[in-house]
Parts: structure tokens; C-alpha cells; sequence
């Protein structure tokens, strides 16, 4: 009988800052007693996290809440640019992940070139990080600021003749 090879995924190190820590915990705790499979992920990865100050140096290469992040999958999707928030920023924005998925806890606390597995539906994934920004590349403003500081409306009005 030949013996199965299984190869075993490393657990990248996970870093993150101290300022969202207390938020993740209570966040993880409160789904994991309720049996969320995702708040007990979630809870692990912060477990096993080194927690980091705000001020840390490498901070802008690592995944944290409000980040945007590059990333690959295994399931062949193409990658992907999301936001990682809190789950009540959420919405139905497909640009946004909930620290409180699968997904949102894989990718937190991670950096660039890092690979962590997570669960799905009882399906291995794995999610590879491809860049970390602190704000969005392609953010457009809504509105135009105008230095003028006069009416917009050029149109003098009615004259007499």
C-alpha cells in the first residue's frame, strides 16, 4: 500500500496593530459563542497574531480594517481588489469584505506574497496577497472642489434694452 502524500500549507505570520485588536476580539468572541465558524476562524488567526503598535514601521505592508487588497485565489477567479472592513460597513459592495467571512479573516494581518488557507462551504481555499494599500488607488471624488469664489453662473440676467 502506498502511503498518500499530503502536502501541508505553512501558516504565514500573521502581524496586527494594536488599535484594532480590541474590536477583532470582541468581534471574534461574541460570533464564536453564538457557533459562527467564522468568528471561531477569526478568533484563531487573532491568537495566534503578534499584536503590533499603531506606530510599527511596516505597517503599510500588512493587511488591516480598511485596507485595500490585491489577491488570488485557487478557485481561478481572477484577482480580486477589495477593502477589508468591520461587518457593519459591509453593505452589498462587492469591493468590500467583512473581517467576519472566511476570506476577510484569512486575508487580515497578512502581507504581500503571503498564501493562507481558509475554508469555504467544506472547500480548502487559498488566498495569496498579491499588494496592500492603505487607500484606494482609483478613488474619484464625487464632487470637484472650485477654487472660485464667485457665483458659478456666469449668465448675467436679463438686460433692458
Amino acid at each position: 500500500m502506498k502511503q498518500k502524500e499530503c502536502a501541508v500549507l505553512p501558516l504565514p505570520r500573521i502581524k496586527l496593530i494594536a488599535s484594532d485588536y480590541p474590536r477583532l476580539e470582541q468581534l471574534a468572541c461574541r460570533a464564536s459563542q453564538r457557533g459562527d465558524l467564522d468568528g471561531i476562524f477569526l478568533l484563531s488567526e487573532i491568537n495566534r497574531a503578534e499584536i503590533v503598535p499603531d506606530t510599527w514601521d511596516d505597517l503599510n505592508s500588512r493587511v488591516t480594517v480598511g485596507s485595500w487588497v490585491t489577491f488570488c485565489t485557487n478557485w481561478g477567479v481572477p484577482r480580486r481588489t477589495v477593502r477589508l472592513v468591520w461587518p457593519e460597513e459591509c453593505w452589498s459592495d462587492p469591493a468590500r469584505i467583512s473581517v467576519l467571512t472566511p476570506l476577510g479573516a484569512a486575508l487580515i494581518g497578512l502581507q504581500v506574497g503571503d498564501q493562507m488557507p481558509y475554508v469555504v462551504a467544506g472547500c480548502l481555499n487559498v488566498v495569496r496577497v498579491q499588494s496592500v494599500s492603505q487607500s484606494s488607488p482609483n478613488v474619484v471624488p464625487l464632487v470637484r472642489s472650485s477654487r472660485r469664489k464667485g457665483p458659478c453662473d456666469d449668465d448675467p440676467g436679463p438686460s433692458a434694452a
